[in-house]
């Protein structure tokens, strides 16, 4: 999975914008002044931290080596996915909205 196949989709949610608040490498989309999902660049292979309900971290976390709390974040509402293969593009894309959804529902 590359980077711009990620990001393409990301920004396929509605009203989500890309910015750099917190300097350049670390690509942050917004769903209006909300966080939903960041993106180291340049690491190979993509790392993607997404919000994510902490019961369903806590599964995720357990099943699959390549999901971890969230890098540089809470780790009780985020997950930081290496997308190595071991997660199908599905799965991260059901991630990703789940992400979305949870910012934009508060």
């Amino acid at each position: 999975m590359d980077h711009k196949t990620v990001e393409e989709y990301i920004l396929s949610m509605p009203n989500a914008t890309l910015g750099y608040p917190f300097g350049e490498g670390t690509a942050v989309y917004k769903a209006g002044d909300k966080m939903f999902a960041l993106i180291q660049e340049g690491s190979d292979p993509v790392r993607v931290s997404l919000k994510c309900d902490p019961q369903l971290s806590a599964v995720l976390r357990e099943k699959y080596e390549s999901v971890m709390p969230g890098y540089h974040l809470n780790k009780k509402h985020w997950n930081t996915i290496v997308l190595s293969g071991q997660l199908a593009w599905e799965e991260v894309q059901d991630l990703i909205r789940h992400s979305y959804q949870l910012v934009t529902a508060s």
